[in-house]
């Protein structure tokens, strides 16, 4: 995975085939199957470069349908639905070796005058440099290197502020599943909202499923086998990746080895994404 926002950049920044059709790069990595908030943020970019430039997406709902391959480039197909007075729809298609992988539908809306109110950015959070890194927070859970992190997640900063596991700083009896982290990239991005969309849409995957497993003692990749299923993501005001956005996360429901969570990204005190995915979280047994 990208190991620097240049990196990052550089995966963004795709080749256009023809009107409609673009190839993904795929960045050197150790993991079995490309990383799912790549296939977020590229198709995000493909979307993005077919609408007029006074829109900006709000709403992206996504579908993960096979694991992608690490050494095969994706292409993304567009298909315009629909371009109104206001509003554009889009349909990307990412597919390998003719194999669709991945599909989303996304929305794009010329920015207007409307009503505003939106949920209060919680109070009771540490600053960013008052928490760990969490590269070390893994590494001290899972005994593997934090370099081993830090080679796939290095344009990501994360910070990890608690979860509701046993003894947690977040237990919270209404919500069982709850974890909270800073994230920001690791480095200034050019001031286009479309790449601080995509970036944004990358890291938003990082973490989220995770949270279905914090009142089960469980890590996703070691004793359970994760996977995106569905992702969705509301984008509701401006905002920079490049700055800290408080990830507030909550797993609502947990059956049938599937996990639901949502997530409330806030910047400067205001509600700026809401994020849902649910996901495979099926447990691994010994033997």
């Amino acid at each position: 995975m990208p190991q620097s926002v240049g990196e990052l950049l550089d995966l963004l920044e795709l080749e256009e085939i023809e009107v409609g059709l673009y190839r993904g790069k795929q960045p050197k990595t150790a993991l079995q199957r490309v990383f799912g908030g790549q296939v977020l943020a590229q198709a995000l970019m493909a979307s993005s470069d077919t609408v007029p430039a006074d829109r900006r997406l709000h709403s992206m709902h996504a579908y993960f349908i096979r694991p992608g391959r690490t050494d095969v480039p994706i292409v993304f197909g567009v298909e315009n639905l629909r371009d109104g007075g206001s509003f554009s729809s889009r349909r990307v298609v990412a597919r390998q070796g003719g194999s669709v992988i991945f599909f989303a539908a996304s929305s794009f809306h010329r920015p207007e005058d409307g009503f505003e109110h939106q949920d209060a950015m919680p109070s009771d959070v540490p600053a960013p440099e008052e928490c760990p890194i969490l590269s070390d927070v893994m590494s001290s859970v899972t005994g593997r290197p934090r370099s081993l992190w830090e080679s796939e997640w290095g344009a990501l900063e994360v910070r990890y502020i608690g979860d509701s596991r046993r003894g947690g700083t977040l237990t919270d009896p209404e919500h069982p599943a709850r974890s909270r982290v800073w994230i920001r990239t690791a480095g200034d991005i050019p001031d286009d909202p479309r790449l601080h969309q995509s970036a944004l849409a990358y890291g938003s995957d990082l973490t989220l499923l995770s949270a279905s497993t914090t009142p089960h003692e469980v890590f996703l990749g070691f004793n359970v086998q994760g996977a995106s299923l569905d992702h969705v993501m509301w984008f509701h005001r401006p905002f920079r990746a490049d700055r800290w956005l408080l990830y507030d996360q909550v797993s609502p429901s947990a059956s049938s080895a599937l996990g639901l969570s949502t997530g409330r990204l806030f910047q400067d005190g205001q509600l700026v994404c809401t994020v849902a995915q649910e996901g495979l979280i099926r447990p691994l047994r010994r033997g």
